[in-house]
């Protein structure tokens, strides 16, 4: 399962919005046979490109994939049927899919058909990989990353309104691979008109498999009306009740959201309770006073009492930056720990 996880993640920016999963064919005398991973929309699901590779191999042999095998007809045909013809004697998962189209219907169909299934393994690693997918399904909104960068006195710009550029290149780098991984970048209306961001990742290509496939480009999101000659244009316009925006960006197949800001979308966000993790990008940087743009705008906790509180995930060096990754404590998120 450790090894269908680490395939996996060679679907992890061309699956949306189906989930990225991975498989891999054990035969009977032990062997990898096979490995797979998700295509593109429309392609084969990971099941499928792992049988394929093992061919015969794959009569009598396990498989272990990271999500259950689909049963139904989409834009390709059920997993299910393909496993059973294969003759494969067991299939073990990591978690049972969320989606109810398939939710155990998957696992019936093939202890009907007298394939032994296990569920359960690794199970909450590929839950945090598979999260954005697994917040979707269950609640029909994207997972929501609020992304900042900030001085180490909490200021994102000097009171110019100027923020170019509070970290380094390599934090700059990582934030383009945030970008990467997310199926949607939201903004404000106000911070288009002042920096008039493109939005877009900018990595070259993308060389998680041997195809150099190009990187996907985020959907732009604008909360307000962006000037017609904006370089975030062609945008989606929103606006309205965020939870609102939430629900439409989650019918459009947008299963990762990730919200840049300025500090008023950073702070409407956070006061309404829907973000699912941040990510602060922190410079050994000071403004050294009270008058520069703070991470959020708007009212804070009145006292200690009231303050936001999450549980810490992670925190990594970035040549001179860190960044710290934080989820809040009741939130979906199930963590291995800081690292």
């Amino acid at each position: 399962m450790a090894e269908a996880l680490e395939v996996s993640r060679q679907a992890r920016r061309h699956a949306s919005p189906n989930p990225w999963v991975g498989c891999v064919v054990v035969d009977t005398s032990g062997q990898i046979v096979g490995r797979g991973a998700t295509e593109p929309p429309g392609g084969r699901h990971a099941e499928i490109v792992a049988l394929d590779e093992a061919g015969e191999r794959a009569r009598g042999a396990s498989v272990y994939v990271t999500l259950e095998p689909c049963n139904h007809h989409g834009l390709t045909p059920p997993c299910v049927d393909r496993l059973v013809r294969a003759g494969v004697g067991r299939v073990v998962l990591a978690i049972s899919d969320p989606d109810p189209r398939v939710s155990g219907t998957g696992v019936d169909a093939l202890q009907h058909a007298g394939v032994e299934t296990a569920v359960g393994v690794l199970e909450q690693a590929a839950t945090e990989y598979l999260l954005p997918y697994v917040i979707h399904r269950r609640t029909g909104r994207p997972y929501v990353v609020l992304k900042l960068a900030a001085t180490l006195d909490g200021h994102i710009a000097a009171p110019d309104g100027s923020s170019r550029w509070i970290t380094g290149s390599p934090a700059r780098r990582d934030a383009h691979e945030l970008r990467a991984d997310s199926d949607a970048v939201l903004v404000g209306a106000s911070t288009v008109r002042a920096d008039d961001p493109e939005l877009t990742v900018r990595l070259g290509e993308d060389r998680d498999d041997d195809t150099r496939r190009p990187v996907r480009q985020p959907l732009r999101v604008v909360l307000g009306l962006a000037p017609a000659g904006a370089r975030v244009q062609p945008a989606l316009e929103l606006t309205g009740d965020l939870r609102g925006i939430l629900d439409e960006l989650g019918r459009l197949g947008v299963l990762q959201l990730l919200v840049e800001g300025g500090a008023g979308v950073a702070g409407d966000f956070h006061r309404h309770g829907l973000v699912d993790r941040y990510v602060v990008y922190l410079a050994p940087a000071l403004l050294g006073g009270d008058d520069g743009i703070p991470m959020f705008r708007g009212p804070g906790a009145a006292t200690m009492s009231e303050i936001w509180r999450g549980r810490l995930v992670s925190v990594e060096r970035l040549g001179d930056d860190v960044r710290v990754d934080v989820v809040p404590q009741a939130g979906p998120f199930v963590s291995t720990g800081a690292q």
